[in-house]
C-alpha cells in the first residue's frame, strides 16, 4: 500500500488537526444515534469506538516512528497493563505499513545520491521488501553484481521527531490509552532520544561494524557488510542476506533448533556482559536462518545501545546473586543496578526479588530448560500486576534496564516458538564475576 508520507512539520500537524476534527464529528454522530436508542453514553464510549480507533491508527501510521517507538517503550514494562484499545492500536500500526510512492522515493534518493544515481544499478526494486518505523527497505543490484538491501528513511521524519512524539503522547493521553499512574514524560523523552539516534543511519552503520568486529571469525553468525560509498544519514546500503525467517526453524530437526537457540543466547550474554553493545530490538524479523550454510543472519542495528563497564559488572553481580545467592545478596545487587532504592518497602523488595528469581529461573535449572512448556511469562505477569495494580508501585528501573527486559522477553518468546531446550546454566558459567 502506497501513501505519501507528510514531510514537513506543518503537514504533519495538519494530520493531527484532521484527526481531531474527524473524531469530534464521529462523537456527535455516535452520541445522537445512541440517544435515539434510549442510551446515555459516556465520553469514553463515544471516543473509543472502532471507527475512531481506525482513524487514530490511520493517522499515526503516517508518523510511524513516533507512534511505534512510544508504544514500544511503554510496553517494555507495562505490557500486561496496557489497555486493550492501545494494544489494538499498536497492532493496527504494525499492519499499516504504508510505503512511499515512487516519486517521493526517487526524490529522497536523488537528494542523497545526486542525479543519475540509477546508473550505478543494473536493477533497483522500487517495491519495498520491508517497512520499518522510520524507513523502508529495497533490494537492488549494482552493476558489479553485488546485491544490496537499501534502507531509505521516510522524508521529514528526522525534522519532526520531537513534535511527532509530543503529538502522539497527546493523543494517547486524550483517549486515556495509557496505564493509570504512568509518568509518560520519561517515555516521551526516551522516544525522542531513540528516534534521533535511529534516524542517523551513519550511527547504525557504525553499530554494524562494531558487531562485525566482535564476531570476527565466528562462522556461525553473519552480519551484513556496509557499502560505505552509498551510505548517508538517510540511506543505509548493506549486503543483501537471503536467509529464511528464523521461525522456519520450527519445522526443522530438534537438535538444530536447540543449537540455534543456544548460539543466540550465548551471543546475547556476550552483548550484555562482555561487549557492552546490545541489539535491544528482538523482533523475529531481525533474525534469519540460512539453511544451506547453517548460519544465523542478524539484521537491523538501529536500536543498539551501549552499556558502561560499571553497569555490566553490576548486572553480572545481580545475575549470579539470583542464581546462587540469598535474598540479601539480590537486594544489594539490585540496588546497584537500579531496581531498588533507599526506603523501598519490604513488600516491594520481596516482589522485585521474586521477579528477578523468575527471570533467571532457566539459569538455575540443573539440566536443560524446556522453554516451550514453561509458564514463566504468566508467573512474571502476575507479579507485575500485583506490583503495579494492587500495591500501586509505579517507580520504574532505569530505561537502559528496561531495554534489557525487552531483549530478554523477545529471546524467551523466540525460544518458546522454536520449542528449544537449552542448558542455560552451562552457558551462564562462562560469565564469571
Amino acid at each position: 500500500m502506497h501513501k505519501s508520507i507528510p514531510d514537513s512539520r506543518l503537514s504533519r500537524l495538519s494530520q493531527m488537526g484532521q484527526l481531531a476534527g474527524g473524531i469530534a464529528g464521529s462523537m456527535v454522530s455516535e452520541g445522537a444515534r445512541q440517544i435515539v436508542r434510549g442510551k446515555r453514553p459516556g465520553i469514553s464510549d463515544l471516543l473509543l469506538t472502532p471507527g475512531n480507533m481506525k482513524r487514530i491508527a490511520d493517522r499515526l501510521a503516517q508518523m510511524r516512528g513516533a507512534a511505534m517507538k512510544l508504544g514500544q517503550l511503554i510496553s517494555m514494562d507495562n505490557g500486561h497493563l496496557i489497555p486493550p484499545q492501545l494494544s489494538e492500536l499498536l497492532a493496527r500500526l504494525r499492519d499499516n505499513a504504508y510505503a512511499m510512492p515512487m516519486l517521493q522515493l526517487a526524490q529522497v534518493l536523488e537528494s542523497n545520491w545526486g542525479s543519475g544515481w540509477e546508473k550505478e544499478f543494473s536493477r533497483f526494486h522500487f517495491t519495498p521488501i520491508a517497512a520499518a518505523s522510520i524507513g523502508q527497505v529495497h533490494k537492488a543490484d549494482l552493476k558489479n553484481g553485488r546485491r544490496l538491501a537499501i534502507k531509505i528513511q521516510y522524508p521529514g521524519v528526522k525534522r519532526s521527531i520531537d513534535s511527532d512524539v509530543d503529538n502522539v503522547g497527546t493523543v494517547l493521553n486524550l483517549f486515556n490509552l495509557l496505564p493509570q499512574g504512568l509518568d509518560v514524560g520519561v517515555f516521551l523523552s526516551e522516544a525522542k532520544k531513540q528516534l534521533h539516534q535511529e534516524a542517523d543511519y551513519l550511527h547504525e552503520a557504525q553499530a554494524i561494524q562494531r558487531f562485525q568486529k566482535q564476531l570476527l571469525g565466528d562462522r556461525r553468525i553473519v552480519i551484513p557488510s556496509v557499502t560505505e560509498e552509498l551510505t548517508t544519514t538517510e540511506v543505509l546500503a548493506m549486503e543483501y542476506l537471503d536467509g529464511e525467517p528464523i521461525e522456519s526453524l520450527a519445522e526443522m530437526a530438534k537438535p538444530l533448533r536447540n543449537q540455534t537457540a543456544n548460539i543466540l543466547l550465548e551471543i546475547a550474554l556476550k552483548e550484555v556482559f562482555d561487549w557492552g553493545i546490545v541489539q535491544t530490538d528482538p523482533n523475529f524479523s531481525n533474525y534469519l536462518f540460512h539453511a544451506k550454510s547453517g548460519r544465523i543472519q542478524l539484521l537491523d542495528f538501529g536500536a543498539v545501545r551501549s552499556y558502561e563497564t560499571h553497569l555490566r559488572k553490576a548486572l553480572l553481580q545481580l545475575f549470579h546473586a539470583c542464581i546462587e545467592g540469598q535474598d540479601g545478596d539480590i537486594i544489594h545487587a539490585a540496588e546497584a543496578v537500579g531496581y531498588l532504592g533507599d526506603g523501598d518497602p519490604v513488600d516491594y523488595q520481596n516482589s522485585v526479588i521474586q521477579l528477578l528469581r523468575f527471570a533467571t529461573e532457566p539459569a538455575r535449572c540443573s539440566s536443560v530448560y524446556d522453554f516451550a512448556n514453561s509458564d514463566l511469562p504468566q508467573r512474571m505477569a502476575e507479579v507485575v500486576l500485583e506490583i503495579r495494580l494492587k500495591n500501586r508501585y509505579n517507580r520504574l528501573p532505569p530505561m537502559e534496564i528496561l531495554f534489557l527486559h525487552r531483549k530478554l522477553a523477545g529471546l524467551y518468546l523466540l525460544f518458546s516458538r522454536l520449542e528449544a531446550r537449552i542448558d542455560v546454566r552451562d552457558i551462564a558459567k562462562t560469565h564469571q564475576i
